[in-house]
């Protein structure tokens, strides 16, 4: 039956909702933007008169496609080169979301959705879906076909499961520039007590090169030696530029709701390293390198006032 015009503008007020709920299930913008293709498609064959209420019908089938993706996702990051991270989302992005409570914006920082891949599949739509975007458990227990209370056991499992001793430090534009600052600043000097100062005891440096650009395929831990690793790999050679292709420029930016630090060669991203900042200290760096992730925040970097770099060209 093909889609009236109503039909089609109802599905197009639903899309930036199902891709951003696709995006925290997913941790990927370009597998979002397909699994809500495909739910358009399944909208179009449908019987759409008998369809009582289309939003939940729309995250009923987004939530089960996400949920044959998840599984099968498991099996791919087992062959991934190196250690996978989610695609990073800069500001104003829709697929961000909604933000307007603490949780949701938790539930979309880099280092909560590092976390959820620890979850199993139906653990993770759970959460999202509860924690995110503010479904009741009777209505997910609908989408999931489960039991209302199955749903309130698993929710509360997987904030067992990526809960931390640490809330994440809320920063405005002003203190995000000024964190980013301080951190390239002891990162570029050469001194690694200056950086150590700077993060927690135990902080975790990880980076995503998908096979495509060279990054450390294990993480670091411990402040001494993700100092040690940084100084290195923040400090300029010939070897690096010659690598990255030129000298680019190195920004003070935002990541799905964090500081980044945010690399730029010739109006192209070329690295994001987001930080996850603790009232004790920057306790993870999360560096997305893989030119593959990094397409969707060019696009966005483009049509941005990013305003003057911190370092002109590195």
């Amino acid at each position: 039956m093909p889609l009236r015009s109503h039909e089609v503008e109802l599905f197009e007020d639903s899309r930036a909702r199902l891709e951003a709920i696709a995006y925290r299930l997913l941790g990927s913008a370009s597998d979002a933007e397909d699994t809500v293709q495909e739910t358009f498609l399944r909208w179009q064959a449908t019987d759409r008169t008998v369809v009582r209420t289309p939003e939940a019908w729309l995250t009923k089938v987004l939530t089960n496609l996400c949920l044959n993706q998840l599984t099968s996702a498991r099996a791919r990051r087992e062959r991934y080169v190196g250690t996978w991270l989610p695609e990073p989302l800069l500001p104003g992005d829709p697929m961000l979301g909604p933000v307007d409570t603490v949780e949701q914006r938790e539930s979309v920082s880099m280092a909560v959705l590092v976390l959820l891949e620890r979850l199993s599949a139906n653990e993770r739509v759970v959460y999202v879906l509860r924690a995110a975007f503010g479904y009741s458990h009777g209505e997910i227990a609908e989408f999931l076909d489960l039991t209302e209370s199955n749903c309130q056991q698993i929710y509360r499992r997987a904030k067992q499961h990526i809960s931390t001793d640490r809330v994440r430090a809320e920063v405005d534009a002003t203190s995000t520039r000024k964190v980013v600052e301080e951190f390239l600043v002891a990162a570029t000097s050469g001194e690694v007590r200056r950086l150590v100062e700077l993060l927690t005891a135990d902080a975790t440096s990880v980076g995503d090169g998908g096979g495509k650009v060279p990054a450390r395929t294990t993480p670091v831990a411990g402040a001494l030696a993700v100092a040690r690793f940084l100084r290195g790999l923040l400090v300029p050679t010939k070897v690096k530029r010659d690598r990255i292709g030129g000298r680019p420029a190195v920004y003070a930016g935002a990541v799905n709701g964090g500081p980044a630090v945010v690399v730029v060669l010739d109006d192209r991203v070329v690295a994001v390293m987001s930080l996850h900042l603790t009232g004790e200290g920057i306790a993870a760096i999360h560096t997305q390198v893989n030119p593959d992730k990094l397409v969707r925040a060019t696009h966005r970097w483009s049509a941005a006032e990013p305003g003057e770099p911190l370092i002109e060209a590195w």
